[in-house]
């Protein structure tokens, strides 16, 4: 019966940048990203590869979508611990969502993602072309704006070992290694 429960533990107990390994899905060969734009705040119009020397997480999400709202605060710590680290975090969610920028703006506030960047992507568009139809999803955007991965699902991405992982993959990407 020890053994059993043990076995329950122990398999209980995967660390959570294992968990956020097995649901990234980094890509031989980098993908060039759609070039429809998304709108920013101030209604101006950006594309994903125009954030330059930025290595960019860019997360799909649904104010409609639990795990999206519970992983917010996450998404914000993440950004503060890897900010100095030319990562960038990019919250992008459909426009027929919101009324209008400063209905996000309050939503984002109310759940831990005050200082978070956000974009609304017209009709999902972005989405539909990048093959994304469930939310979160984050699509990882190397510095030569090219698509070199995605992790499905949420994260914990305020834990050290996944901003680590990031870290690491932003590196290798940038010393012309396949990210593992």
């Amino acid at each position: 019966m020890i053994k059993y429960i043990l076995g329950i533990i122990l398999s209980c107990s995967i660390s959570v940048a294992a968990a956020a390994q097995k649901g990234v899905n980094i890509y031989d060969t980098p993908r060039e990203l759609p070039s429809r734009s998304l709108m920013r705040s101030d209604g101006t119009e950006i594309k994903l590869t125009d954030f330059d020397d930025d290595f960019v997480v860019a997360v799909f999400w649904s104010r409609h979508c639990m795990p999206c709202i519970k992983e917010l605060d996450d998404l914000q710590e993440f950004a503060d611990k890897t900010a100095d680290k030319g990562i960038k975090v990019v919250l992008i969610s459909p426009s027929q969502e919101w009324s209008n920028t400063l209905e996000q703006r309050e939503f984002l506030d109310r759940f831990g993602a005050e200082k978070m960047d956000f974009y609304i992507d017209e009709k999902s568009n972005l989405a539909a072309d990048l093959g994304i139809f469930t939310s979160p999803n984050a699509v990882l955007i190397s510095k030569q704006g090219y698509e070199i991965g995605r992790l499905r699902g949420a994260a914990k991405w305020g834990d050290d070992r996944v901003v680590d992982y990031i870290n690491r993959i932003k590196t290798e990407t940038e010393n012309g290694l396949k990210p593992e």
